[in-house]
């Protein structure tokens, strides 16, 4: 299913065009925006949708580096195939799906490239280092190029993730220099909670995500848990009896969240994997208890995180937009 672009998301192309120079009928000519001093980069666990991803990279501010997941002995890049039916498959038929993190140099192209564009840094945000080593990764390339690199264990994945790299590029967008651009997305990701639901705890297990003993409870009592990513773990939060009784307290957790964040603020994302009926009806249900917050946006998980959370997976993301440090002000232009 593809993204659906909200209205929860369309002020992220709103403010990146305000920092765009306008040329109306009979204006005087623009001023030059800001430079934009600092390249963005990421990975493909950050689920951003794509017609952003499209709109941010054509000037090289954002770069995604794609994650590989391995079905049988094929590799995949996510981004670069089509990959979602096939993971699918396998995992419905036990075939073996694992997945790795991007090499060094990968990293290292990105970083070169951003360096010949003109850009005076980069900030790299990642997926949790408690769960992959892309962090790393990013770290080893970035000693090998001219320009500093901040690399960013965000401790968090999907759209959790997503956030903080977005509040970095609007950061970027709007002239601010590597560090600054670093503190803007670690306010955001702190401000960012994961919540989900999976079916089966066996895929998780067999990828190291959780301990065997857990999955064993999870199997023998049927236990169905509602789980949460803390400190870039994934820990549990409740165990609950059924299926249904499960998502209707997901449901609950995540609408007290964003219930608690300031009036209109709260952002949230709902993802899944092969269920996108459960998460279009899971999104109607949180925009009717949250009247205030903009509709959810819905996006199938991304593949890397797919291929550990199994099918039948359904988390949601709180954040929050606003705030002068996650949404800095762009800068004047005449006219």
């Amino acid at each position: 299913m593809p993204d659906r672009d909200a209205a929860a998301w369309l002020w992220l192309r709103d403010r990146l065009s305000a920092l765009r120079p306008a040329a109306r009928p009979g204006a005087a000519p623009a001023e030059a925006a800001a430079v934009v001093r600092t390249a963005v980069v990421t990975d493909s666990a950050s689920a951003l949708p794509a017609v952003w991803v499209h709109a941010c990279a054509g000037d090289g501010r954002l770069t995604v580096i794609p994650m590989p997941v391995m079905v049988g002995a094929e590799i995949y890049g996510e981004g670069e195939d089509d990959i979602t039916e096939t993971i699918a498959l396998a995992l419905a038929s036990g075939k073996s799906v694992k997945t790795s993190r991007p090499s060094p140099g990968q990293f290292e192209q990105a970083f070169l490239a951003a360096e010949r564009q003109g850009y005076e840094g980069v900030v790299s945000i990642h997926i949790s280092g408690g769960l992959s080593g892309t962090a790393d990764a990013a770290r080893l390339a970035a000693g090998r190029v001219g320009i500093p690199v901040e690399v960013l264990d965000s401790a968090t994945v999907g759209m959790a993730l997503g956030m903080g790299v977005q509040s970095a590029v609007l950061a970027a967008a709007a002239g601010l220099d590597a560090p600054a651009v670093r503190a803007i997305a670690e306010e955001q990701l702190a401000r960012t909670k994961v919540y989900f639901y999976v079916p089966s705890l066996e895929q998780l297990r067999r990828g190291g995500r959780i301990g065997a003993a857990a999955s064993l409870l999870g199997t023998m009592f049927a236990i169905k848990p509602i789980l949460a990513v803390d400190d870039g773990k994934i820990i549990p939060l409740e165990k609950v009896r059924s299926a249904a009784k499960a998502v209707a307290r997901l449901e609950e957790i995540a609408a007290a969240d964003a219930a608690s964040r300031p009036e209109g603020r709260a952002r949230l994302a709902v993802h899944h994997f092969g269920n996108p009926e459960e998460a279009e009806a899971l999104a109607d249900r949180l925009a009717a208890a949250l009247p205030q917050s903009p509709r959810a946006q819905i996006s199938s998980l991304p593949a890397v995180l797919a291929a550990h959370a199994g099918l039948g997976v359904l988390a949601v993301i709180v954040g929050e937009s606003g705030g002068a440090a996650a949404e800095p002000e762009p800068p004047a232009v005449a006219g």
